[in-house]
């Protein structure tokens, strides 16, 4: 059954999770220099990658750090400018042509001399500041600071700290349901990487060393406590190595560039490769190993007594297992780092690093357990091939990705389609015993559990049939190319047809054109409001990528609810603007840039919606969902992935009430 939840899980991982970008937390302190005098001190956290900018910055760079302190009707004085500590200064592209600019990383301090010239005790100020990674900027913030000049250190309370005063007066709502979007992501992450470690267990190069290790430490433990107490830090070390590996991808890759991985078109196309190559190493072609010569050193130190000894044991287990557990390490670390989240490698290590461990815990504690288990045979190496086939078909989910991200049209929905149809196929063929590969042992019966996964996969395969004739496909919702990215939008062979034989795609508005389940979509956002203000409807901003997973979730399950369709395409004119669209702006629709890149037009057309999704929403990710009025006023707050059909139909007849109204 476990093996059947796996097939199942390793589709879920979600690589397109809402969020709001906060890389700056402010605190303060007062420092008394005498009966009158005190020193306003204001530090800054910065995340890793992220830079905060000088007060003192080239014309036409980003916008400088810059404190404003509220004189309380004259009861403080300022003494000086403000101070700030060194810093550094490197040469960027993301301003103008390029240029020297001074910024800090990590952390940075401000200092400001005041003298109390009347009975205030606290003093409020402002800082305005802007941050910008290696690739993107992110909207200038202004903060409010309060010191409190009883002298204790105070730091300000996260309201404070996260609101900015135009903040204060934006209605998005966003900043509330970001953060539970990122921690169901990363629990279904762990989930799915604990789910994944079980599946390593029962391979052909870890399931033999459970009975082999466990018995070492009860046999060369003095006393059975001893035992237990070996083999569970030996099951922690076993943690400690993969989250270790987790550690190093994050810091290799870092938040930027993860950040990116989503839409990026060459990014994905490697990790189409590498999982490509992962699937043919456990269908047998080859096998993917460590050097032996790192086994060799690691097993001469696993002699060593005591616990670093037991230490250099798990980590030899980690080398020598690596050909059976290092695809699937590497399709969880390419899945947590194209997820976006800088954490995402190091929960997906946790996860399938506890599953690895427990085992050996558990049956050092209870050894009489091991009798149950199932003697080593053919059966592991089915394992090892079901993964391979599991690999083989996750791969063409990037691939698909990187042809949605550059619009070629060459791996179209269709095509996915017959791809999985023809691996679950062979897989299912596979099951039943028809097909068989280098390292099968030979198959004179098919056991129960054996044939329950085939008929499943055969299930599954013929479920996706009727995808290539237009049905949703709900089960994979996200992982095919959406509906409307397809040879036949209505399936293969299919004409959709009106009365009279004349299509029903005739008569649309200029500019506008058939979406998912045939609603009426503008690609612009000029241009859908123009249609909306004449027609006198409602505009629904969709923004959304090509990369983006919850984006198509929510276009298949929810979108497909015939109450909330119908209010879709009878109530609102859909605006659907991709931020990662790499189209050339035509010169008509070209514009400048304010934000992603000051005074220079926008490279792409899809910089125009991600800098007016930052700029006017304050989001800079997908999707976000806006309700607006003929003046661009929201009509209601905007809402992210809203997976709840019941949940996004309120809000739905929310915005029609209150428009016409």
């Amino acid at each position: 059954m476990k093996k059947i939840i796996f097939l199942i899980s390793l589709f879920c991982i979600t690589i397109g999770n809402s969020q709001i970008y906060d890389p700056i937390k402010w605190a303060t302190s007062v420092e008394k220099v005498s009966d009158t005098e005190y020193k306003l001190i204001t530090k800054a956290a910065i995340e890793p990658g992220w830079h905060l900018y000088s007060q003192n910055v080239p014309d036409g760079g980003p916008i400088a750090t810059t404190f404003t302190y509220d004189d309380a009707n004259g009861a403080f004085k300022l003494k000086g400018n403000t101070t700030e500590e060194e810093g550094h200064t490197e040469y960027t592209e993301l301003f103008g042509d390029g240029m020297d600019i001074k910024s800090f990383d990590i952390s940075a301090k401000f200092e400001q001399l005041i003298e109390v010239v009347g009975d205030e005790n606290t003093l409020t100020a402002f800082v305005e500041f802007q941050t910008c990674d290696d690739v993107k900027c992110l909207m200038p913030k202004e903060v409010e600071l309060t010191f409190n000049l009883g002298g204790k250190d105070q730091k300000t309370s996260d309201a404070v700290a996260a609101t900015t005063a135009s903040d204060s007066n934006d209605d998005s709502g966003n900043s509330g349901s970001a953060p539970g979007k990122s921690k169901r992501g990363l629990f279904a992450l762990f989930f799915i990487a604990f789910l994944s470690g079980f599946a390593a267990l029962l391979t052909p190069c870890v399931f033999p060393m459970i009975p082999l290790t466990v018995s070492f430490f009860t046999k060369q433990s003095q006393n059975k406590a001893q035992g237990i107490r070996n083999a569970i830090f030996y099951g922690v070390s076993i943690v400690v190595i993969y989250v270790l590996l987790g550690v190093a991808v994050s810091a290799i890759f870092g938040p930027a560039a993860m950040n990116a991985l989503a839409s990026n078109v060459w990014f994905n196309l490697i990790f189409f490769l590498i999982l490509i190559i992962f699937a043919v190493s456990f269908l047998g072609a080859f096998e993917i190993t460590l050097p032996q010569s790192w086994a060799n050193k690691v097993d001469a130190q696993s002699n060593r007594s005591g616990l670093v000894g037991i230490f250099f044991m798990a980590l030899a287990l980690a080398i020598v297992s690596f050909s059976c557990t290092g695809p699937i390490v590497g399709t969880i670390l390419v899945e947590a780092a194209s997820g976006g989240d800088k954490v995402g490698p190091i929960i997906g290590m946790l996860g399938f690093s506890l599953a690895i461990a427990l085992p050996f815990g558990l049956f050092a504690a209870f050894p009489g357990w091991m009798n149950s288990l199932p003697k080593s045979g053919g059966w592991l190496n089915t394992v090892k091939v079901v993964l391979g086939f599991l690999e083989l078909a996750l791969a063409f989910k990037f691939l698909s990705t990187a042809d949605l991200v550059l619009q070629l049209h060459i791996f179209e929905r269709e095509i996915f389609l017959a791809i999985w149809i023809a691996v679950f196929g062979a897989l299912a063929f596979y099951l039943f015993g028809k097909i068989q590969l280098p390292h099968d042992s030979p198959l004179t019966h098919i056991s129960v559990g054996r044939l329950s996964l085939g008929l499943l996969v055969l299930a599954f395969t013929i479920y996706l049939i009727p995808g290539l004739w237009g049905a949703p496909l709900k089960l994979i919702s996200g992982f095919p190319p959406p509906l409307n990215y397809s040879e036949s939008p209505h399936g293969v062979g299919y004409t959709k047809l009106g009365s009279g034989g004349v299509s029903a795609h005739e008569g649309l508005p200029e500019d506008a054109h058939y979406g998912v389940h045939d609603i009426v979509m503008f690609h612009d956002y000029e241009k859908g409001l123009a249609y909306a203000k004449k027609v006198g409807k409602p505009a629904l901003l969709d923004f959304t990528g090509w990369s983006c997973v919850n984006c198509r979730k929510m276009e298949e399950y929810v979108w497909s609810a015939p109450k909330v369709l119908e209010l879709l395409k009878k109530e609102y004119v859909m605006i659907s603007l991709y931020v990662d669209e790499k189209r050339k702006p035509y010169e008509s629709e070209q514009g400048i840039s304010e934000y992603l890149y000051p005074g220079k037009p926008f490279k792409k057309i899809g910089d125009k919606w991600a800098e007016l999704q930052i700029m006017r929403y304050k989001s800079n990710a997908q999707p976000l969902y806006v309700l607006m009025d003929h003046n661009e006023e929201n009509l209601l707050d905007p809402v992210a992935y809203t997976p709840d059909v019941d949940e996004y139909y309120t809000w739905l007849k929310g915005g029609v009430s209150k428009f016409k109204k």
